[in-house]
């Protein structure tokens, strides 16, 4: 049976059949590729589960451009942390401030340059991937956030179901940190005064 392809999925949208055909062939050692042809295929496909995680976007397209394909992925919660790099001719007049101002993170320029392409889908398909663990470790604090009920003499701490835990269990079953127990000096001349008697006497 096979397995299904876990490689960094890229929504290729233009409409020109012969750019997507070199986009596909310039990435597809390296991620998996998804063809649209129009702007309202792309943002059919990008609604799809999973979604892709980068869209190279072409600006100047025959019924939706770019520029309002981009808009609408960008108003969505379902699309809107998608990466989105514009596509544009040199011939093209882009609006750089409009694209980024809708939300698209780079571009790249046709004729494509390879390199060119590679480094900047890599690129933020890393950084995109970076943001995505960052969010997911302070949702992970934030788990600790609020009022924690604890006890004032044993200090056991309250969880959401009642029940009173000690407070390593609590903070080992809310996040990533994990405990080595030892004695502050306060507490070892509190528990053991003989330690701290011979230590004076030493």
């Amino acid at each position: 049976m096979n397995q299904p392809d876990e490689r960094a999925k890229i929504l290729i949208v233009d409409d020109q059949p012969e750019n997507i055909r070199m986009l596909m062939e310039l990435l597809r050692d390296d991620y998996a590729t998804i063809p649209a042809t129009s702007g309202e295929a792309a943002l059919e496909k990008a609604n799809e589960e999973p979604g892709p995680d980068l869209i190279l976007l072409d600006i100047i397209m025959g019924g939706i451009d770019g520029y309002e394909v981009c808009r609408r992925l960008k108003t969505s919660p379902q699309t809107q942390a998608i990466p989105v790099i514009f596509i544009s001719a040199v011939s093209e007049a882009m609006d750089a401030a409009k694209a980024f101002d809708l939300g698209a993170v780079d571009y790249v320029m046709k004729p494509f340059n390879p390199a060119t392409v590679k480094a900047r889908v890599k690129t933020h398909i890393k950084l995109n991937s970076t943001l995505q663990e960052l969010k997911d470790a302070l949702a992970k604090v934030r788990t600790l956030s609020g009022l924690l009920p604890i006890c004032s003499n044993c200090k056991k701490v309250r969880d959401d179901q009642g029940y009173w835990n000690q407070i390593e269990v609590y903070i080992d079953q809310h996040s990533d940190a994990s405990f080595s127990h030892g004695i502050c000096p306060e507490c070892t001349e509190l528990l053991y005064p003989e330690i701290n008697k011979k230590k004076k006497s030493q």
